[in-house]
């Protein structure tokens, strides 16, 4: 097995710690083959049973990009409902979308219905398949921070509404809906740390032992 060199264990370990979920960006446009780089990633993921379960969709019209801010507002609006007091005003004080300025736009979906793999690893675990996707979209995003660029996850989303406003396979089921640009500022702090709505543990805390 390759091993790599002490400096590119750091660059990558450095590489990890700047990747944040950005919701402020640029509206400078992505160059279309620096991104097409960056998905190039995907290719290279692991999947189980070499399934490649993940469907891209790129969204550019205004009518998508409307539907699914449209989407969002309402989602938004209910999960602002479920707060009360100081959660509820910390909570609609987030911005927790770039959609409004993201110059590029992706919803990643798993195929549950695909054939390619035989089935191999998820008769048992059909999950498996939605966790080759993530995993999938974690190397795009490591891709996309090693270019300057930055992603936001969008998650206060009806997925259901959003495969049918883009007309996708009703077996395609919504994995990510993904914001892409130049971040307008760098950060190595979380933005609900910031805000106090959370705050992160040393991943070691839960680690146990059986």
């Amino acid at each position: 097995m390759k091993a790599f060199s002490k400096e590119f264990q750091a660059e990558l370990k450095n590489l990890m710690k700047w990747r944040r979920d950005v919701r402020h960006f640029n509206t400078t446009p992505i160059p279309i083959d620096i991104l097409l780089d960056c998905l190039n990633a995907f290719g290279m993921a692991p999947s189980v049973g070499l399934s490649e379960p993940w469907r891209i969709v790129r969204i550019t019209s205004d009518k998508s990009r409307g539907a699914a801010l449209a989407n969002f507002k309402s989602a938004n609006a209910d999960a602002l409902a479920g707060y009360s007091g100081d959660k509820a005003q910390t909570y609609a004080g987030l911005k927790l979308s770039g959609m409004n300025d993201a110059p590029e736009q992706i919803a990643i979906f798993c195929d549950d219905a695909t054939t390619k793999g035989a089935g191999l690893g998820a008769k048992t675990m059909p999950e498996m398949r939605r966790y080759s996707v993530v995993s999938a979209i974690m190397s795009f995003w490591l891709a996309l921070r090693a270019q300057g660029l930055g992603l936001g996850w969008v998650s206060i989303l009806d997925p259901i509404q959003l495969r049918n406003d883009l007309g996708v396979p009703k077996e395609w089921h919504l994995v990510a809906y993904l914001c892409i640009g130049w971040p307008k500022q760098d950060t190595l702090t979380p933005e609900l740390e910031k805000v106090g709505w959370e705050q992160r543990e040393p991943a070691l805390t839960q680690w146990i032992e059986r």
